[in-house]
């Protein structure tokens, strides 16, 4: 299991790191360039036309490694579904915006129904193609499960939109959403291992794909993942947690990703509510840091170092 983990890292981050050359310059050609949002950050504005739809490198990179271990290990399978379907409707949300020159992108109710339509063929094959239990882990309680019955279902939706959701709002500084991710998925990866679930070509495909995109992420950015990764990498979380029976431990380890939607929702409730004032300076959580005075390497490695010591507290929570 050793060997295959390091394979698939391995692999993964050679295809991302030689793709990168090949695919960023092609992004450029086609004009897939960022449009920064004149109400944002000042520092932001000299992004613009930055290449985004980047996450193409880390889908090819992790679909490429997967299918070579798929037929060993099946339950890979609905962790690589979850994963590109959400990263597809994320490319034809890039490709509206950016190619097609469209700014809204797919509207609001069509993102949503793909993202049910996905979600819903997820939980279809977890219930009829896997021996996988909806109940789910409670942290620090060893042998403990958290069972809803017929209301599993329902919050596995509400799970699984919102990690992906969670992880969108991360990808607003350099770096930051793979520095994230990487720290979570080798989590994935030590708990997939320790307990021969079997997903561990996946958690390590996605590890080493993100190294080597961060290669061309890290400030300052030669690319940008766009929905298309951001999307996907919140699927792949959300997959990674429900075939662990692990969905609880998303609050923990994802602690970054839940900080961002929820200052977001807390922004948008309380702009309501106030008739007009900020709870924070700008939302996500990332760019108040950012209007404070952070440099966007600082809030890069302080949100990662965050996850990563969240991630120990996981492990101890197993």
């Amino acid at each position: 299991m050793r060997n295959v983990s390091v394979l698939a890292a391995s692999i993964s981050f050679i295809l991302s790191a030689v793709l990168g050359p090949v695919i960023i310059p092609f992004l450029r050609s086609i004009k897939c360039g960022q449009t920064v949002r004149e109400d944002g950050p000042s520092t932001h504005l000299g992004k613009t036309g930055t290449p985004t739809m980047g996450g193409i490198l880390i889908l090819a990179s992790v679909v490429v490694t997967t299918l070579l271990f798929l037929e060993e290990y099946p339950h890979t399978a609905p962790i690589l579904f979850l994963t590109v379907g959400f990263g597809m409707i994320g490319f034809l949300d890039d490709y509206i915006k950016v190619v097609c020159r469209r700014s809204m992108g797919l509207r609001a109710w069509q993102k949503l129904l793909g993202q049910l339509v996905v979600t819903a063929g997820f939980a279809y094959f977890l219930l009829h193609y896997t021996d996988v239990s909806l109940a789910m882990r409670i942290p620090f309680l060893p042998g403990q499960y958290l069972d809803f019955g017929s209301w599993n279902l329902p919050i596995l939706f509400f799970i699984v939109l919102g990690t992906a959701n969670g992880t969108n709002f991360t990808d607003g500084l350099d770096g930051l959403a793979g520095s994230v991710t990487v720290m979570v998925a080798v989590f994935f990866t030590v708990v997939a291992v320790g307990s021969r679930s079997g997903i561990e070509p996946v958690t390590c495909a996605v590890a080493g794909a993100l190294l080597g995109f961060l290669l061309f992420n890290a400030h300052p950015a030669a690319v940008f993942m766009g929905d298309t990764g951001s999307l996907a990498l919140g699927g792949f979380v959300a997959a990674c947690a429900y075939m662990m029976q692990m969905p609880l431990y998303i609050a923990i380890v994802g602690i970054v990703y839940l900080a961002e939607v929820v200052s977001v929702i807390l922004q948008v409730l309380w702009f309501k509510i106030s008739g007009g004032k900020r709870l924070f300076r700008m939302a996500p959580l990332h760019h108040h840091f950012e209007l404070g005075g952070w440099p966007e390497t600082r809030i890069t490695a302080a949100f990662t170092i965050v996850t990563a010591l969240m991630c120990l507290i996981g492990l101890m929570g197993l």
